[in-house]
């Protein structure tokens, strides 16, 4: 089972033997340490909960599971990854950047950018109005948003709102660095997330 916890901290390049550029993002992904294991026989489902950094001011229920699991000091971040049927972990053991090889296929998730609100032109790359003299609308505006029938507007319109910040997933990218003594993990080419960002990172 190849997971880990990370954050980013920005992109860079390498330069190979070549001389063929690559650029990459880095993350600092420190040891994740296995909180939980959920079985079938229990929970339905097979999966593993890690926690990773530290951190404070979590909820007592919290404290209280960790504390149950052997986990005493408050961490950063604690997900929850699906295993397969073949992976088997225990509470207790940790995930490194070890476990990973170069050119590893994982799938990587983080939180986007937040943008704030957004009109249609730049939520969803609507077309402005006319720009010349006699034109008595805004340039920008949605324009018709209804009909005759059914009088109401359907939901699910484009119209604009809150734009960024959701839950975005990579898959296919490609492990192209591994530096095991400062546990950094370089993944080819741009992954979601602003720099400090928790990212989640998955073998395919």
């Amino acid at each position: 089972m190849k997971v880990i916890l990370g954050t980013k901290l920005g992109m860079t390049q390498l330069i190979g033997e070549d001389g063929v550029v690559t650029p990459i993002t880095l993350l600092q992904a420190d040891p994740c340490k296995v909180a939980q294991v959920k079985t079938i026989e229990i929970d339905g489902y097979k999966a593993a909960q890690i926690v990773c950094g530290a951190g404070k001011n979590i909820s007592k229920p919290v404290q209280g599971h960790l504390k149950k699991h052997g986990i005493e000091s408050a961490p950063k971040a604690m997900r929850e990854f699906r295993m397969g049927e073949q992976d088997e972990v225990a509470t207790g053991d940790e995930f490194t950047v070890a476990n990973f090889e170069l050119g590893d296929k994982v799938r990587v998730s983080g939180i986007s950018k937040g943008k704030g609100f957004a009109g249609t032109m730049k939520r969803y790359n609507f077309r402005s109005g006319p720009a010349s003299h006699g034109f008595k609308g805004y340039e920008r505006r949605v324009g018709s948003i209804g009909s005759m029938y059914p009088q109401k507007i359907l939901k699910g319109k484009k119209m604009p709102g809150r734009m960024g910040a959701d839950r975005v997933t990579v898959a296919g990218l490609t492990v192209a660095f591994i530096d095991v003594e400062n546990n950094l993990l370089g993944i080819k080419g741009a992954i979601p997330g602003p720099k400090k960002g928790l990212i989640e990172v998955r073998g395919e």
